[in-house]
């Protein structure tokens, strides 16, 4: 873990205009920076940084942080992946906590894949292989496949370079057996499989010898969890954020093809179906999720399984099943570019597929058969949230071609229910930037107003009284329309808000029935006197 100080002092050695600036084109306008929204789509700039407050928004989409949050979401990294690479860029040195336990050294891993590699270039029956398979040259560097050879090869590779044997154990490269060290590849065909922040964690390997394993993995160890890996992530995850979209297959070679097509958001999972480990991966983004899946009986039961958890997950996006024997790898390689342009654009949704898969599984003429058939899918519609279970009902209905009143739905789901505020007030908004450019006048105005004084952003005044630096402030601090008051306009403006408070509550309270006439007439002296003082230009403290 790496020390809290060590990440304050990072903070303060970085500068947002600098950070930023490595990875947009910023264009200076007044005291701040703009461009165009990187996680958004816009021809006109709302991506605004401040080099002043060190933080960006965008008031087109709503982001906005630091240097450090700018990192995280461009990068798709986590936090201490994106310390460790702001650590990187500025030669800064982070401490960690526990500084006795040893970082896994990945050196021996990225020689054996450059090893790898370079046996490729030179085996002509492995790049005749992958030449019938239409993958291109360009394809092979991009992702680069290489090739395992027998295990001895590897072991001598390894020994000869004077690598550190156990590294290259605890990293799943090699192993020990009865008959000493062996290499866990061999004879494949190796891909690399990178981890997110793009750090070589492991290979997949396809034989070529007819071994009855047709693809293995690296076992799991400290960096590589299958479960928890996506292959050609790292290359497709800025596409991904792009596009919003992400289209998940089964193998690695639909990724290669899909990516040499144009289709560069494809990622497979590592020989696994779909987990639950998975969805933190898949929601980074909010990308709509495209399952590319063969139509054999596996290919469909991992279709079922992995919409079910989506749709239960609320993921937008759908299915897409290749018949005939054909994947997505074929279809590149036959050239059906178009059509699987036109497959992509028109996936089924993940409910209506998985109450298909459902009542594909009975005989719907037979009346047992649709009752099971029903109780099945209605079992499913109650794991959903109550507006998918009515708008999938009518859905099932329709299927079994029977009445909507005998499908059943569930209340038990609650959804939280966000406003949209969409109604603005210029003149509390001034008031609370004004605050915020100058937080020490925070502490003479807070005797003075009260949240319940803002009509329109009594939210926006609350979140400022908890956490002045909240980064949903942002887009007031860096709102250019909004005016930062010099101390005698703010006392007029608080002046205009405290009267109009005062002149609403009287009336409020003139009519209010519950009081007794005593409360009635305390509350209406006050009232009075304050407005008076207020109409002398004298700010008065809150009494009510």
């Amino acid at each position: 873990m790496i020390k809290k100080e060590s990440i304050e002092n990072l903070k303060n050695h970085l500068d947002v205009v600098d950070v930023i600036s490595q990875f947009l084109e910023l264009k200076k306008t007044g005291a701040n920076f703009k461009a165009c929204c990187p996680f958004h789509g816009e021809t006109t700039p709302s991506f605004v940084v401040s080099p002043a407050k060190q933080i960006y928004h965008c008031f087109g989409c709503g982001v906005g942080g630091d240097s450090i949050k700018f990192v995280m979401e461009y990068e798709k990294l986590s936090y201490p992946e994106t310390l460790e690479k702001l650590a990187s860029m500025y030669n800064f040195n982070l401490d960690y906590e526990n500084t006795t336990e040893k970082k896994q050294d990945t050196k021996v891993i990225e020689e054996v894949n450059k090893f790898y590699q370079k046996l490729f270039v030179n085996n002509d029956i492995v790049k005749e292989y992958i030449k019938k398979r239409g993958i291109s040259e360009f394809s092979i560097e991009k992702f680069e496949i290489g090739y395992a050879p027998i295990s001895a090869d590897t072991i001598n590779f390894l020994k000869s370079n004077h690598y550190n044997l156990t590294d290259a154990i605890d990293l799943g490269i090699i192993d020990t057996g009865t008959n000493g060290l062996y290499s866990r590849f061999i004879e494949r065909i190796t891909f690399p499989i990178y981890s997110i922040s793009a750090k070589l964690v492991g290979f997949g390997g396809r034989t070529i010898t007819g071994h009855s394993a047709k693809y293995v993995n690296s076992p799991q160890t400290k960096l590589f969890n299958k479960s928890k890996l996506l292959y050609g992530y790292h290359l497709a995850k800025e596409h991904i954020y792009k596009k919003n979209q992400i289209i998940v297959c089964e193998g690695y070679l639909d990724v290669i093809m899909l990516h040499q097509a144009g289709f560069n958001t494809a990622v497979a999972t590592l020989g696994t179906a779909l987990t639950a480990e998975h969805l933190p991966l898949l929601r980074r983004g909010e990308p709509k999720v495209l399952l590319a899946y063969d139509g054999d009986k596996a290919g469909l039961a991992a279709a079922f399984k992995a919409s079910v958890m989506l749709s239960q997950s609320e993921f937008e996006g759908g299915v897409i099943i290749f018949k005939d024997n054909m994947d997505p790898a074929d279809m590149v390689h036959t050239g059906k570019i178009q059509e699987l342009n036109e497959i992509f654009s028109a996936p089924l949704s993940f409910s209506p597929f998985a109450i298909d898969y459902i009542i594909s599984k009975y005989d719907i003429n037979d009346a047992n058969q649709k009752q099971k058939a029903l109780i099945e899918a209605n079992d499913y519609l109650k794991t959903l949230g109550l507006i998918y279970q009515d708008e999938y009902k009518r859905y099932l209905a329709q299927k079994l071609n029977i009445r909507e009143n005998l499908i059943q739905i569930s209340s038990n789901k609650q959804r939280i229910f966000t406003p949209n505020l969409s109604k603005i007030d210029i003149a509390e908004l001034c008031i609370i930037k004004s605050i915020l450019e100058k937080p020490k006048s925070l502490a003479s105005i807070l005797d003075i107003i009260d949240s319940t004084m803002f009509e329109t952003h009594k939210r926006e005044f609350e979140l400022l009284l908890n956490d002045i630096n909240d980064i949903s402030l942002n887009s007031i601090v860096l709102n250019e329309k909004l005016e930062n008051y010099d101390d005698e306009r703010l006392n007029q403006e608080l002046l205009t808000l405290l009267y109009k408070f005062y002149a609403n509550k009287l009336t409020a309270i003139s009519y209010d029935k519950d009081l007794d006439f005593k409360q009635k007439a305390n509350l209406i002296r006050k009232i009075k006197d304050n407005i008076n003082q207020l109409k002398n230009g004298k700010l008065v403290s809150y009494n009510l």
